[in-house]
């Protein structure tokens, strides 16, 4: 019980994954593109290019603000292994992932500025207070935000190049069960608070070949989100031996956010219609293992040699991953353009290692969506993405998590706004 329980405080700062991504990674940039499966390295839409590939936005000869959230219900079921086999349901609170983007340049200049903040991972999830894997998870709450930004250089009519620095700044709640009886005879436990921050960047290549093709490559470095002197509160039994094993107040940790290489591909076969392609490769395996670091001793810690903090070494070995993403796009008319799209994104959790606040496996998404131009400068976008995650069974003997079986399916509506000017 000691080694799983700072194998799990290792394992649950900053990682809570949502429903529709493997790892913790949220892929809800765009709206345009999530009705295409979250589809556009290869393609110039709009200042979500931003995110999706600075190289492209040299080549959108409007400025715009666009504005747009989703509404991401995601829900988890734990069956525990035999001979019980209860079962538990997670109670999430719905989550508002969201994305800003601007640009401006003067109309003939190959040079396009721009500015996104988006929240590339985030996510609620609630287990409660009373089902079985409660001393591994109650509840997490975590939010990232990517500030980018960003400026874009048309090098020739075909060939546009852009990137730009990314501030990532994030907080994370955590709170779980200890098997001890505190005070108040209620069940003992413990809640972590902190903030992070973390700097990286974003760089693109967008090429049009021809007025039907065009491809593009994007390189999002891995960003390293720091805890720095994060809040620790025990909730206790009164004994003084109980209360000296867990003394620490302050935390520090650091999680890998990883890098991703994506390449995109455009096609417009026919009037009206586009197709787009990405083949996305997420880095997973800087994400070996999780250093937990106490100011004080915390039952099961190590003492650093040297100094007067505790640690703990959590394993973790994500393996790297692919996506591969589908999706296409038809102008009905002058004012509604439809989009559908899916994708299957492969989980980077080894056998072992799955735990309660990222139950994560294989999973597959379907999505459609639509804009409607208001009038000559606003339009409006709709989305909604359905995620379904395979069922996976864990024994969590590498990870200290909680052996067991999950599954994980999402609904996720979305609507944005675009002006152009």
């Amino acid at each position: 019980m000691k080694s799983k329980f700072l194998a799990f405080l290792g394992s649950a700062v900053l990682t809570a994954g949502v429903a529709n991504a493997g790892g913790y990674q949220a892929n809800l940039q765009g709206q345009k593109q999530i009705g295409m499966g979250h589809a556009g390295t290869g393609l110039a839409l709009d200042q979500s290019s931003i995110f999706f590939n600075p190289g492209a936005l040299a080549h959108l000869r409007q400025n715009g603000i666009q504005l747009g959230v989703s509404a991401l219900n995601s829900k988890t079921r734990y069956r525990e292994p035999s001979p019980g086999f209860a079962e538990t349901e997670s109670d999430n609170p719905i989550g508002t992932p969201f994305q800003v983007y601007a640009s401006y340049g003067p109309s003939e200049s190959p040079v396009r500025f721009g500015i996104g903040v988006y929240t590339p991972y985030g996510s609620s999830v609630n287990w409660g207070k009373s089902w079985q894997g409660r001393f591994g998870l109650n509840e997490l709450t975590l939010q990232a935000v990517y500030i980018q930004p960003t400026v874009s250089y048309r090098i020739t009519d075909k060939l546009g190049v852009g990137g730009g620095l990314v501030l990532a700044v994030g907080s994370v709640n955590l709170q779980r069960s200890i098997p001890l009886t505190a005070a108040n005879g209620q069940e003992a436990g413990i809640e972590l608070d902190g903030g992070a921050f973390g700097v990286g960047f974003n760089a693109g290549v967008y090429f049009e070949a021809t007025e039907k093709l065009s491809f593009g490559l994007t390189y999002r470095s891995k960003v390293d989100m720091k805890v720095d002197e994060g809040d620790v509160t025990f909730t206790l039994p009164t004994s003084p031996l109980i209360a000296s094993q867990f003394k620490a107040d302050k935390f520090n940790a650091t999680l890998p956010l990883p890098a991703n290489i994506t390449l995109g591909i455009g096609f417009k076969p026919v009037d009206g219609l586009t197709i787009a392609a990405d083949v996305q490769r997420v880095e997973w395996s800087a994400y070996k293992a999780l250093t937990f670091e106490f100011n004080d001793n915390v039952r099961g810690s190590q003492r650093v040699p040297g100094s007067t903090s505790y640690e703990s070494v959590s394993p973790r070995e994500y393996e790297d991953s692919y996506i591969f993403r589908l999706g296409a796009q038809y102008a009905l008319s002058d004012i509604m353009t439809l989009r559908a799209g899916g994708y299957y994104d492969q989980s980077p959790v080894q056998d072992g290692y799955l735990t309660p606040e990222t139950p994560d496996s294989d999973s597959r998404g379907v999505s459609v969506g639509l804009t409607l131009k208001l009038t000559e400068s606003v339009d409006l976008d709709a989305s909604f993405l359905y995620v379904n995650k395979k069922e996976r069974t864990d024994d969590a003997s590498k990870s200290g998590g909680v052996a067991g079986t999950f599954k994980s399916v999402a609904y996720i509506p979305g609507v944005g706004v675009n002006y152009k000017f």
